[in-house]
């Protein structure tokens, strides 16, 4: 899929983005990109000891996408049992979280999510109706007339 392509080269541009890469051609390197910013977290990690994070994600996709970042770095994602599956803990300097870690996962994020809302539109216009518009918002009925199921 050319999309899917598209996808992965704009998630390594915005990574290099983070690394601080200050030319074109750095920002083609993401291999320079990664060893950059790994680089700057064992930096912190003398200055600004890693501290314990707790990471509340809105759903899978974003809690898949913010543990696969935290391994490429080599910071080991965990969760205390009892835990939801949306938590997720790591130990990090609190300087790399604000000044790397946590903005690169917003703009990635922000790009994937897209990218999944504009396919799962697709996918439902093309196979189970044109319109995918929200719900009409209509006055509310009296409680003994609503049946309430909710999925999860």
């Amino acid at each position: 899929m050319n999309g899917e392509k598209e996808l992965i080269e704009k998630l390594k541009r915005i990574e290099a983005l983070f690394a601080g890469a200050a030319t074109d051609g750095e920002r083609q390197a993401a291999e320079n990109a990664l060893q950059r910013i790994q680089k700057r977290l064992k930096q912190k990690q003398e200055t600004d000891p890693p501290i314990e994070y707790k990471f509340t994600m809105v759903d899978m996709w974003s809690r898949k996408l913010f543990v696969a970042l935290l391994r490429r770095y080599e910071i080991k994602p965990f969760r205390y049992y009892r835990q939801r599956h949306t938590t997720v803990m790591a130990n990090v300097p609190s300087s790399f979280v604000d000044e790397t870690l946590w903005p690169e996962f917003q703009e990635l994020n922000k790009t994937l999510r897209s990218y999944l809302d504009d396919i799962t539109s697709r996918v439902i216009s093309e196979g189970i109706h044109s319109d995918n518009s929200e719900a009409e918002v209509v006055q509310q009925l009296v409680e003994s007339e609503q049946k309430d199921i909710t999925k999860k």
